[in-house]
């Protein structure tokens, strides 16, 4: 069994259990006679980094492990001759979070952002932060309530507009707090 299709089995097993599986549970896996073989398999996998060890010496995903192949690009303009060639490997985490820390995702309710491209039953991936520039679409507390939108000024003061001509621009009547960015939409179809 090739390396690749042995890690496969191995993400498989996490994925599926949450957890990383034994030595003794990696040679069942892979129909290893012996955990001597899993070990080594292991070494390997730190070895090229797709797992760590943490400071207690337990197995632990490291940021290969959650990486995306990227095959190249594809036309969205007219249509032209495919070529899939592997040009690269990417950490979805990596590529689209800054600040892990300040960073989480909300499930999105609702269809005034529609005109942004952000519909109801989509993830949005949002960096905690204060500040935000004109434009930006933002979590915002208005008033004790909550909203995304779009952060506008207008004479020097902030209000949000939607991106559906249905709903009015808010404007605060006391208070307009920015909690956080949108830095990322994510849909699955």
């Amino acid at each position: 069994m090739e390396k690749q299709e042995s890690f496969n089995k191995f993400k498989r097993f996490y994925q599926d259990n949450k957890r990383m599986p034994s030595y003794a549970e990696l040679a069942d896996l892979l129909g290893y006679k012996s955990r001597n073989s899993a070990y080594k398999l292991i070494k390997h996998f730190i070895a090229n980094g797709f797992i760590a060890k943490d400071t207690a010496g337990k197995i632990i995903p490291s940021n290969l492990f959650y990486s995306t192949k990227v095959l190249g690009t594809v036309e969205a303009g007219f249509p032209s001759p495919a070529e899939e060639e592997l040009s690269d490997t990417m950490n979805l985490d990596e590529y689209l979070i800054g600040n892990k820390e300040a960073t989480y995702m909300l499930k999105v309710r609702g269809d005034s952002m529609i005109g942004a491209g952000i519909m109801e039953g989509d993830m949005v991936l949002v960096e905690r932060r204060s500040n935000a520039k004109e434009g930006e679409i933002v979590l915002a507390e208005v008033d004790g309530q909550w909203t995304m939108k779009y952060l506008r000024k207008k004479g020097g003061k902030a209000f949000l507009e939607a991106a559906n001509e249905r709903y009015k621009p808010i404007v605060a009547k006391e208070t307009l707090n920015i909690a956080a960015v949108v830095i990322a939409v994510i849909r699955k179809y």
